[in-house]
């Protein structure tokens, strides 16, 4: 069975309102391509799997964008043929919803027991082979790839006053945030309400720590979140240098 991935791509994008004032912001493009298709390419360098597009806030600049570029599977579905075997379907999970009631109503049309889950505006190196394995071996309800976030400032050591040493903040020093790129049990329904304003980060995240099945696998490598222009600037001078560390 082709294995599944939810992308959460239905919100506002408020945060880079430069770009998200005309398209969603997985749509942002990193080079010459959206984001959410850097997304997908990362999933299919390890093989097939239908990517269910969780849209919402201005989904119809994706569904033109899919339809110029990809073959329809279905047109009164929004169903389009990806790569191999793999298929693209975009589904209207509502303008206003939160990720929690997006993922429950994608979860609630299918019947497959595992299903990769991320967010739409990320980029990372992670061994999607290894999230799997890793995700099987714990069995838990639900695994979390955990990163350290980007570092932002300058460290400074200071003894009596004085600066003893400046230098780039390091990531390890950080500690550990959800770097999305999850692996799921569609028990996770039972965590999820009819609220289509609570987040998955909210209840449902903090209640399968609470339970004990919220696993972490632990990326140190690459992963760039897209929240702003300098973040989307940092990405396409990744792009453009040619080996982007997102390829494997």
């Amino acid at each position: 069975m082709i294995k599944k991935v939810i992308i959460l791509a239905g919100g506002k994008g408020t945060r880079i309102s430069e770009e998200s004032k005309l398209k969603p912001k997985p749509m942002v493009l990193i080079g010459d391509i959206p984001i959410i298709e850097h997304i997908m390419n990362i999933y299919s360098n390890y093989g097939d799997f239908d990517f269910l597009i969780a849209c919402g806030y201005k989904q119809e600049v994706m569904k033109d964008y899919f339809k110029e570029k990809f073959s329809f599977i279905s047109e009164n579905e929004n169903k389009f043929k990806f790569k191999n075997n793999s298929q693209i379907d975009l589904i209207d999970t509502g303008l206003d919803s939160m990720t929690g009631y997006r993922i429950k109503q994608i979860l609630d049309l299918y019947d497959d027991e595992t299903f990769h889950l991320t967010y739409g505006d990320g980029l990372s190196s992670v061994n999607i082979d290894k999230l799997s394995e890793f995700h099987k071996n714990n069995d838990t309800l639900a695994t979390v790839t955990a990163v350290r976030p980007p570092s932002r400032f300058g460290l400074l050591n200071i003894n009596n006053n004085l600066v003893t040493q400046f230098g780039e903040k390091k990531q390890a020093l950080e500690g550990w945030i959800n770097g999305g790129f999850f692996c799921i049990n569609r028990k996770v329904l039972n965590y999820l309400s009819d609220n289509i304003y609570e987040p998955w980060e909210s209840k449902p995240l903090e209640n399968l720590a609470k339970d004990k099945q919220l696993s972490a696998f632990l990326h140190e490598d690459f992963w760039q979140p897209m929240d702003t222009i300098r973040e989307k600037e940092i990405l396409e001078e990744l792009w453009r240098s040619g080996n982007p560390p997102w390829i494997s």
